[in-house]
């Protein structure tokens, strides 16, 4: 068997295509990765490729109000779903401080909101506080892209444990048992 090309030992940004959802609004800049509009299942950005590993919701501060009161059981639904994901997280553009000030035209009260986003990440949703839209996109970006690269790493460790074997002359040559 012939060896395969070397396979780069990592990946650059300008090699991975972020996915975000079409129904996303007010799309984050994810620069330096390209970016491809799609439908997505569950959460608003991905990586192609690995759309049921990834998967990022993005709440600005009066969608995240809405999904802690009348959208509650509907995006409840939504994080249930994430969870199935291994690369999971739930991005909010705003502060820890801006929730506990509350000032908000909403019925919710600081100390609700903040138990609900504590909750949620009791539950196993990471949440991270971005504190605007320009950072969430620079913190979205960036999450992608590491996670593209662990995914990588892990298959090329695979690929190279394969390259060490010798091959076999059939596939009935190595008797596999579990």
């Amino acid at each position: 068997m012939a060896k395969r090309h070397p396979i780069p030992c990592d990946l650059r940004p300008d090699q991975i295509i972020a996915y975000v959802d079409s129904r996303e609004q007010t799309p984050l800049d994810l620069s330096p990765l390209a970016v491809e509009v799609i439908g997505l299942k569950t959460g608003d950005y991905s990586v192609k490729g690995l759309e049921n590993i990834v998967c990022i919701e993005r709440k600005s501060l009066s969608d995240a109000l809405g999904c802690l009161g009348t959208s509650r059981e509907r995006f409840q639904a939504e994080l249930q779903r994430m969870l199935a994901y291994p690369c999971r997280c739930l991005v909010i553009e705003s502060t820890w401080q801006e929730m506990e000030v509350g000032e908000w035209r909403s019925e919710i009260t600081p100390a609700s909101a903040i138990g609900s986003l504590l909750a949620w990440q009791m539950m196993g949703i990471p949440v991270l506080m971005a504190g605007s839209h320009e950072r969430a996109g620079r913190y979205v970006a960036r999450m992608l892209l590491l996670a593209a690269r662990r995914r990588w790493r892990e298959n090329r460790g695979l690929l190279a444990v394969l390259d060490d074997d010798p091959p076999a002359t059939s596939p009935a040559d190595k008797e596999v048992s579990f």
